[in-house]
C-alpha cells in the first residue's frame, strides 16, 4: 500500500510542530551519534541480519565474527540463536556501547591477539563496505579470519532506483565539495560485490561466490528529527559536514526528507539491500 506523504518545496518547507533541529559539530557529537546509531538506525538492518542467519543456519554450532560491527546488534541476534560471537569495531564510542551489551569486541586484529589468531565459521561485513575508501583490505581480512569451509558475507545497498533513501544519501555527495566522500551505491551494480573476491591478493584465501540475496530494509522513523539523527549516525555524511557545516547538512536533510514524511509525522523510506555469500575453500 502506498504511504501517505507530505511533499514540500526545497527551501520553503516548514518543520513540523515539535521537531527540533539537530545541528551538532561532527567531532564533538560522536558519542551522541553512536547512541543514535544504537537507538535509532541500527534496527533498520535487522531484516538483513536475520535473512543471512536464516540462510546459513546460524546456531549453537556457529562462530560468528562481525567486522565493523558497530554497537553489535547483529552479534546480539546471532548470540540469541546460540552462536559464539565476537566483533571488531574501530570507533571507541561504538565499541563501548557493544561492551555495554557484554559483547567481545576489539578495535582490530592488532589490538586483540585472541581475535586475530582465531578463525570463525562465519565472518560478516554488514555495514562497513558502503562508503569505504578501499573495500579490498576489508574483504581480505574477512577471508583470513574465516575457517576453511566457512563463509564470508558482504552486504551493500541495492540498486539506487530500488532505494527511496537514494536522494537523501545524495546530500552526502552534493555537500561534500571536493572532499573524499564515497558513493554508498558504488557496490550496488551487478557483479560489484563479486568483483571484490577477484583481486590477486585474495586468491590464496580461496573465496568463491556461494550465493546472494536481496532483502527489503525499510527505514522507518518516529518523526523527522529521529530520521535526521539516524541518518547522520551512519557516518556517510561526515565529509559533507566537514566541508559544508553540520547545521547546513542537517537542514538539507530535513528538506529532502519531506516527500517521505507521513500524515502522522513519521518518516518511512523503502530500501533494498543486497548480500553476497562467499565460501572459503577447504
Amino acid at each position: 500500500m502506498a504511504s501517505a506523504r507530505t511533499t514540500g518545496t526545497t527551501g520553503t518547507t516548514a518543520r513540523p510542530t515539535g521537531a527540533r533541529p539537530h545541528h551538532p559539530r561532527t567531532g564533538a557529537a560522536r558519542p551522541a551519534r553512536a547512541r543514535d546509531w544504537a537507538e535509532i538506525q541500527e534496527r533498520m538492518l535487522v531484516p538483513l541480519y536475520e535473512a543471512v542467519y536464516d540462510r546459513l543456519e546460524v546456531g549453537p554450532a556457529s562462530s560468528v565474527l562481525g567486522l565493523g560491527c558497530r554497537s553489535g546488534l547483529a552479534l546480539l541476534l546471532a548470540a540469541g540463536r546460540g552462536a559464539q560471537v565476537a566483533g571488531q569495531e574501530p570507533r571507541d564510542e561504538l565499541r563501548e556501547l557493544a561492551h555495554d551489551r557484554r559483547l567481545r569486541v576489539c578495535a582490530g586484529p592488532r589490538t586483540s591477539a585472541a581475535v586475530a589468531r582465531s578463525a570463525h565459521s562465519l565472518v560478516t561485513v554488514f555495514e562497513q563496505l558502503p562508503g569505504a575508501a578501499d573495500a579490498g583490505p576489508v574483504v581480505a581480512e574477512a577471508a583470513r579470519l574465516t575457517l576453511p569451509g566457512g563463509h564470508v558475507v558482504l552486504a551493500a545497498w541495492g540498486p539506487p532506483e530500488r532505494c527511496e533513501s537514494a536522494p537523501v544519501l545524495d546530500v552526502a555527495r552534493r555537500m561534500a565539495g571536493r572532499t573524499t566522500a564515497r558513493d554508498p551505491f558504488e557496490l550496488s551494480a551487478p557483479g560489484a560485490l563479486e568483483d571484490l573476491l577477484a583481486p590477486a591478493g585474495l586468491r590464496p584465501a580461496g573465496l568463491r561466490p556461494a550465493g546472494s540475496g536481496r532483502v527489503s530494509c525499510p527505514f522507518a522513523y518516529a518523526d523527522l528529527d529521529s530520521a535526521v539523527r539516524g541518518l547522520l549516525s551512519t557516518g556517510l555524511f561526515e565529509p559533507a559536514e566537514e566541508f559544508s557545516g553540520a547545521s547546513l547538512v542537517a537542514k538539507e536533510l530535513e528538506e529532502v526528507l519531506q516527500p517521505y514524511l507521513r500524515a502522522d509525522g513519521s518518516v518511512r523510506m523503502e530500501n533494498l539491500f543486497r548480500y553476497l555469500v562467499a565460501e572459503r575453500s577447504r
